[in-house]
């Protein structure tokens, strides 16, 4: 298939994006390099300058919303992809509303009960709607110990599964970009066949 192809497929989806971190931003972004048509993301937090080394965001961007810094650095991009943000703390309650009529969702959150809250929901409120996770990102090396497996017909899972981000093993972009892109390749490998 050629890229003219894939951008005209790919115009058809929605991709929902669970946070706009590390992971978050940096999928969106190669997503919506290949031409994604719709992207919804949604987070709470803002830009912070220590955040910087593994997000894709930008120094004078610090303070601001990182869903408006986002669709700022996305559209700099220069795709047609529509990029709907929601500034808000995901829940059980508004999962379902804000990721209504997405073909796909990308899990990009800090906490291990974020990310099993998020399964749950889908799982319960999207059946059908495929899920894919990021788990054991934390640190450098280790590029063998990376990668992704379908666990069952609507949840994958991308990383080393082990590595837990600490004080002594912080996210750095090597990983954390491996591991967003692994993501956004699994997103257009599931779209690519429907």
């Amino acid at each position: 298939m050629k890229f003219d192809e894939i951008k005209r497929k790919l115009s058809l989806f929605t991709v929902g994006i669970a946070g706009a971190g590390g992971l978050g931003s940096n999928c969106a972004a190669a997503l919506v390099r290949t031409g994604i048509g719709k992207i919804v993301v949604a987070d709470f937090d803002i830009v912070e300058e220590r955040n910087l080394n593994r997000q894709f965001f930008f120094v004078d961007q610090a303070g601001m919303k990182k869903v408006e810094a986002l669709k700022v650095n996305l559209k700099r991009i220069g795709s047609n992809t529509e990029i709907i943000t929601h500034d808000i703390t995901l829940t059980h309650q508004n999962i379902p509303d804000i990721y209504a009529g997405c073909d796909i969702i990308v899990e990009a959150f800090d906490k291990s009960e974020m990310k099993e809250m998020l399964i749950e929901s889908v799982s319960k409120f999207l059946p059908g709607v495929p899920l894919v996770i990021g788990s054991g990102l934390a640190g450098w090396g280790g590029n063998n110990e990376i990668g992704s497996r379908k666990i069952d017909d609507c949840l994958y899972i991308c990383g080393d599964e082990s590595l837990e981000v600490g004080d002594e093993l912080p996210p750095l972009a090597p990983r954390v970009n491996i591991v967003a892109n692994m993501q956004a390749n699994i997103v257009l490998e599931i779209l690519l066949k429907k």
